[in-house]
């Protein structure tokens, strides 16, 4: 019952998240009408707290135990609904970090983080290996963390709905065709709604923006600018919505079997290539 409540109170507070982020307020329609397709959708209430619960569902299942995880394989653990990934000190990996960056989230929001974690110098990873994270899982200060992170899901998906709306300018500087890249973000995004946003929101955070040099295998990126420009090299794009949005799951199915064939052989990722796969199916309506 405990888990209801808070979840009816969760649903309450993600509407006011994403207005934070989509701040349009009551010229949303005007300004849209106005601009065309050169502009992002106003997300509803409801339509908020579906993209919200997809991530949750897409990460961990919907599983309080899956906030702070640490897979088989990784040197770093992946935490909340959207399994931001944190490094411990001096480390160094070709992945994005992401999980101080919602630390700061939180405290520009007012938001108290635990003490323990705010205490951290540098806000970096205090487990050493896998192994001792494991070991602590069930510790206070890991316990502590879940909770916090349960009870916050609507914070950490108006910072997921931010970093996508961050993307365009980073990925129409990083490509040689920007118009072209950014006419065809803005026309996912209006697609199906919320289906277009949350194809967009979802594989930002889950492969990148696709700029980033260290997320690279033999020169070759995963990230939404591969996935765009993998549809802009196999027209035509179609004009109906659901055929854009089948042919966005169908070049970010490409794009990662590309990354699974140019992945170092001992990180084994094609054991990720169904679950991978199946996230995407749930772009299309």
């Amino acid at each position: 019952m405990m888990i209801k409540a808070k979840s009816r109170r969760w649903a309450r507070s993600v509407l006011n998240a994403a207005l934070i982020v989509f701040f349009y307020g009551c010229a949303a329609s005007e300004l849209y009408a106005q601009n065309g397709p050169e502009s992002l959708p106003q997300l509803s209430e409801s339509e908020a707290e579906w993209v919200a619960d997809q991530i949750f569902n897409n990460e961990c299942a919907r599983r309080m135990d899956c906030l702070t995880s640490w897979n088989s394989g990784e040197d770093f653990p992946s935490l909340g609904i959207g399994h931001f990934i944190w490094y411990r000190e001096g480390q160094q990996e070709r992945f994005v970090e992401s999980f101080p960056q919602l630390l700061a989230y939180y405290v520009s929001r007012g938001e108290q983080l635990p003490a323990w974690l705010a205490g951290l110098p540098g806000w970096e990873s205090p487990w050493s290996d896998r192994q001792t994270f494991l070991e602590a899982r069930q510790g206070a200060q890991l316990s502590e963390l879940r909770a916090f992170l349960y009870n916050t899901r609507a914070t950490q998906t108006a910072f997921i709905m931010q970093r996508m709306e961050e993307s365009l300018p980073k990925l129409m500087q990083a490509s040689d065709r920007p118009e072209a890249v950014q006419d065809l973000f803005y026309r996912i995004a209006n697609t199906s709604s919320p289906y277009g946003m949350y194809a967009l929101i979802d594989y930002v955070n889950f492969k990148g923006e696709g700029t980033a040099l260290s997320e690279r295998y033999q020169g070759e990126g995963w990230g939404l600018l591969q996935v765009l420009e993998f549809m802009l090299d196999n027209p035509p794009i179609l004009d109906d919505e659901s055929a854009l949005l089948e042919q966005f799951a169908a070049a970010a199915r490409a794009v990662l079997a590309r990354r699974i064939a140019n992945a170092p052989a001992e990180r084994n990722e094609s054991r990720w290539r169904d679950g991978w796969n199946n996230r995407t199916f749930t772009y299309v309506p």
